[in-house]
């Protein structure tokens, strides 16, 4: 079986069913397929990086480039990942949802991006304040 870094290194694009949470409310397990090809030169904000940390593969947006690394974050995540250039095996070049091929650079999509990150803080004080809500409720009325 070919592994994921062999197909891009062919200059092949990677194309698979997403797994995983962290890229919701754009991409869903088992609903959609991404499309990642080998980038051409170093990502930018915005783009979605797809590296491996240990064994396991990740999707996700980068928030920030700093010199030599990325920092990285699932759209439905609330913790940032510093990643090294080297660990950048492709960027999201498109995606197939219920049939329908998305680009990056479609505005639907770029819109979408830009309000994901601008809301960024917002989504995370909501979900600490929830978290916060039910810690509160189980100490005063248990379980």
């Amino acid at each position: 079986m070919t592994s994921f870094e062999e197909v891009l290194k062919s200059g092949k694009p990677l194309v698979y069913n997403v797994k995983g949470c962290s890229m919701r409310p754009m991409l869903f397990q088992d609903r959609d397929i991404v499309i990642i090809e080998k980038p051409a030169a170093r990502l930018k904000k915005y783009d979605v990086a797809f590296y491996k940390t240990g064994e396991k593969y990740i999707l996700h947006r980068v928030v920030r480039v700093g010199k030599g690394y990325y920092i990285t974050r699932g759209d439905n995540n609330l913790n940032n990942e510093k990643i090294p250039d080297s660990a950048v095996l492709g960027v999201l070049t498109g995606f197939v949802r219920n049939g329908e091929d998305r680009s990056v650079t479609d505005a639907e999509y770029v819109s979408y991006y830009k309000r994901r990150v601008r809301e960024y803080p917002l989504r995370f004080v909501y979900r600490k304040a929830k978290a916060l809500a039910r810690r509160v409720k189980r100490g005063l009325f248990g379980g």
